[in-house]
């Protein structure tokens, strides 16, 4: 069971929580207390927050990715990698928080930024990127020593472009295209140009970082969008921000899901045609923690954000693969241990929920009212140019990237439409605001290649891959069940009023990622029994929809 459980509490208790979240921040979290009292107290007579902009100049903090570079590290070294990983993450958060609390000594000096925040920060993430290189080399492992020079972060104004920054100045960190399998499963061109997740630019919105402070609508103006409402925006300081939405009814049509290779359905017309569910429950038990086991095993709050756990009840940052397989699950079907787990999506109407005060939740940013999906629906396909093979047990795929916005979009996989829009509107980097009636839709397609080898990799996306886009598997990967997952919420519809946004709702992110929808990710973990595995394997080949 997840290590956290929710409860309710009334106003003043809300508002002396927020309180002790700036002193246990030490200050970092003064920013985000602040505003959770004042949009509480600012709330008009219906309880609807007005998000308000949280200092003069929002930045955040965009930082090279090292964990992708890193495509090939021994398995006796990848514990202390991983650990050292999961430092890397926590530097730039406490950096963030720190940015977020100063924002008057960075009016009044201009070295600040630089003296107090990214210096420092790149000195630590020096010595912690040195110390991942002597846990490689130490096993005999090769170092590429080109990500020593991973070290420095910039501070970039946040933009109102609801999509990803341009990753370090266009840059990729390394090119990593979330194993499509372009030249052995890297973009090795790098060039992410910050464009937004569908390629368009979304009635306007600018898709692009727009160097040196532009947003392609001329100068940024200290920091404002053009609607008046500073970029980090947010109940907490950090976002969302009223660019971030878009009527999904003025959208125009592209309803293709998955940006270029990433995310594309695998099944199709031909080949294996069947499907085989899973009914996992929606987390109605409220099974969360800031944990994530593939990426930061052993380290508590290695996710810096919230998640939603259905299937295995024993999914945390300590689980061992033993406990997982012997775990309970939420599965109606008892063969079905696997752990599904993605971001909680909170709305933003000045209420808390039970993590205001802890770390990955209030004192990170994420704040507001956590909603618990209407539906969720597991779904697994098939392979349109022939049949598809078991999945090995303990295989962990992890799809989307919780860094999108500081990283580029090559490794995104975010989807966001309306129940009634599915079939004409597919967002990668907007919000939707549904119509009256209409629910909010997340639909991610997995990867759905598998090297035939491996059960996770170093980086933990190029032991799998995305179809190409007539379906076949690349470079002698083997086809696998693709796992489709699509979560319906009810959404209080968001207000855009003079540039600024009402109720906002958003996906929990990485602070610095601002909760922009391009972070939007989800994960899996295989632990259905061999027998059930056979069944869903024969379901898909023999072209019946099993359940």
């Amino acid at each position: 069971m997840g290590r956290n459980t929710r409860k309710r509490r009334s106003s003043m208790a809300n508002k002396a929580i927020a309180a002790s979240a700036a002193l246990a921040l030490g200050g970092g979290g003064l920013i985000w207390a602040n505003f959770y009292a004042s949009a509480h107290e600012s709330s008009n007579g219906s309880g609807q927050n007005e998000v308000k902009a949280a200092g003069a100049q929002v930045a955040t903090i965009a930082c090279p990715d090292v964990g992708q570079r890193l495509t090939n590290v021994p398995q006796n070294a990848r514990q202390g990698v991983d650990r050292e990983l999961a430092l890397l993450d926590k530097q730039i958060t406490e950096a963030y928080a720190r940015l977020a609390s100063t924002r008057q000594a960075q009016a009044q000096d201009s070295g600040f930024v630089q003296n107090a925040i990214t210096g420092p920060l790149k000195e630590k993430r020096a010595a912690t990127i040195d110390r991942i290189r002597i846990n490689i080399q130490r096993v005999g492992g090769q170092f590429d020593n080109s990500i020593s020079q991973l070290a420095a972060c910039t501070p970039q104004v946040a933009n109102t472009n609801a999509g990803g920054n341009n990753g370090n100045n266009g840059q990729n960190n390394g090119g990593n295209n979330n194993g499509n399998q372009n030249n052995g499963g890297q973009n090795n061109n790098g060039n992410n140009n910050g464009q937004n997740g569908n390629g368009q630019n979304n009635n306007g919105q600018n898709g692009q970082n727009g160097q040196n402070g532009q947003n392609g609508n001329g100068q940024n103006n200290g920091g404002q969008n053009n609607g008046g409402q500073q970029a980090g925006g947010g109940q907490g300081g950090n976002g969302p921000v009223a660019a971030d939405f878009v009527d999904i009814t003025k959208a125009g049509n592209n309803a293709q899901i998955g940006v270029g290779q990433n995310g594309l359905a695998a099944n199709g017309g031909g080949g294996s045609r069947g499907s085989f569910t899973t009914k996992c429950g929606t987390n109605g038990n409220d099974n969360h923690n800031t944990d994530n086991v593939i990426v930061a095993p052993g380290v508590a709050n290695g996710a810096h954000h919230l998640h939603d756990y259905v299937g295995n009840q024993s999914n945390d940052a300590f689980a061992s693969d033993q406990e997982l397989a012997n775990a309970q699950t939420s599965c109606q079907n008892q063969g079905d241990k696997s752990s599904y787990f993605w971001p909680v999506l909170r709305v933003q109407d000045g209420s808390q929920d039970f993590d205001q005060n802890n770390d990955g939740g209030g004192k990170e940013g994420n704040v507001g009212k956590i909603l618990q999906p209407v539906q969720a629906q597991l779904k697994f396909v098939g392979n349109k140019r022939g049949n598809v093979v078991a999945m090995p047990s303990a295989l962990r795929i992890i799809t989307g990237d919780a860094k999108a916005f500081v990283n580029g979009n090559g490794n995104a996989n975010a989807n966001w439409s309306c129940t009634g829009f599915e079939n004409k509107v597919q967002l990668k980097d907007k919000y939707p605001i549904c119509p009256q009636g209409s629910q909010v839709v997340r639909t991610t397609f997995f990867q759905s290649c598998w090297d035939g080898q491996n059960i996770d990799s170093a980086n933990h996306r190029t032991h799998v891959a995305f179809v190409q886009g007539n379906g076949q598997c690349a470079n002698g990967f083997k086809a696998i069940p693709q796992l489709q997952v699509r979560l319906v919420y009810n959404v209080p519809r968001p207000q855009i009023q003079n540039g600024q946004v009402k109720n906002a709702y958003a996906v929990d992110s990485f602070p610095e990622n601002l909760h922009k929808p391009i972070t939007d990710h989800n994960d899996f973990i295989n632990f259905f029994s061999q027998n059930t595995m056979n069944q869903m394997v024969n379901c898909i080949n023999t072209g019946r929809k099993c359940q």
